[in-house]
């Protein structure tokens, strides 16, 4: 069966300007039809060309997860075999390694409830975003397991403590996915020229919009105000896989007053699922969008992924930051989209 095709608008945004984990200066590709979008991450790609460092990125942890689940007769029988499993940690990574040359097992974690076992596998998985590799991997280790326990019985390869695509609160606790921070520095007089704001205000914003705001909403480990936006618009730029922004897009916005008015900002994502390489990336635009952005070049293993997930990051960082300004303006959102919808090009 052929496929068919959604064309979705796309333009190219920026460019960036990067330092820490990823150096570089970067145009970004954008798919969306909320067009608004482009010039306002092109506000932020500006502001980023007008500081020394630019936006620093900071890769803090990266891994995949898979949770698979035991049946046990007992609670306690459960506790027995959670204990064992734990015990044997580098049988099972040696496990892993000699089914896969770049899947590697560098974490487990164990809950229980009743009579079940949830056993939570984490691995890294190269340039991969992983999917695919950790649950190859846990079909392995679950077979190891179920040998070694005849006490337990299949239950799932994935019983849901992994989390994929849900909002939870485990991902940011344990991690799954690359986390990246992306912050700047922006001296007050850029701030009230780029921005039509001050650093007060925005930080003042920040706190009473997505703290507050997010905290009454009932949100789940995330105070921002629109990450899922650029997520989701890199992601199809880039064949991500776009239901990955639900856990995508949980992350904290976090502003200060620095000195005379600077503004410090920060964007902290803790579980961006991405890859360069793997199911949807051969497809003739991604693996041009792909090259384009430096992520198809000769690095070591893992390093293009990085690479990715900190453009991504940075990206957000654009975006949030020119909305979070707009926002403290009365009237200026509206306009924005008003004027920006009509208008051909306002990417740069």
């Amino acid at each position: 069966m052929s496929a068919e095709f959604t064309p979705i608008p796309l333009r190219w945004v920026g460019p960036l300007r990067l330092t820490g984990d990823v150096e570089t200066e970067q145009e970004v590709p954008l798919a969306t039809y909320e067009s608004p979008l482009w010039p306002s991450v092109g506000r932020g790609a500006r502001i980023s060309r007008l500081v020394d460092d630019g936006i620093r990125v900071t890769v803090v942890d990266e891994r995949m997860t898979r949770s698979s689940l035991f049946v046990a007769e007992t609670a306690a029988a459960a506790v027995t075999a959670s204990r064992a499993i734990v015990a044997r940690f580098d049988e099972l990574a040696a496990a892993v390694s000699e089914r896969s040359r770049h899947a590697k097992l560098i974490d487990l974690d164990t809950e229980i409830v009743g009579n079940l076992l949830y056993v939570r596998f984490a691995l890294t998985t190269g340039d991969a975003s992983g999917h695919n590799m950790v649950t190859f991997a846990a079909e392995t280790l679950m077979e190891r397991v179920l040998s070694w326990h005849p006490e337990l019985s299949y239950g799932s390869i994935s019983g849901n403590y992994c989390t994929d695509k849900k909002a939870t609160a485990v991902n940011g606790i344990l991690g799954r996915g690359r986390n990246v921070i992306a912050e700047i520095l922006i001296p007050a007089e850029l701030v009230d020229k780029q921005l039509r704001s001050t650093a007060q205000r925005i930080v003042d914003l920040n706190v009473q919009k997505n703290l507050v705001g997010s905290t009454i909403a009932g949100a789940l480990r995330s105070a921002n105000a629109h990450y899922a936006n650029m997520l989701l618009a890199f992601y199809l730029a880039t064949g991500q896989d776009a239901a990955n922004i639900v856990e995508g897009s949980q992350g904290f916005t976090w502003a200060e007053v620095r000195g005379d008015g600077d503004l410090y900002f920060s964007c902290t994502l803790p579980h961006l699922i991405v890859g360069t390489v793997g199911n949807g990336k051969d497809l003739p635009a991604v693996d041009d969008a792909l090259a384009r952005l430096g992520c198809r070049d000769e690095r070591p293993a893992g390093e293009n992924a990085r690479r990715l997930a900190g453009l991504i990051a940075a990206t957000v960082l654009c975006g949030e930051l020119s909305l979070l300004a707009a926002q403290t303006n009365p009237g200026e959102l509206m306009q924005s989209h008003l004027l920006l919808e009509r208008r051909k090009d306002s990417t740069k």
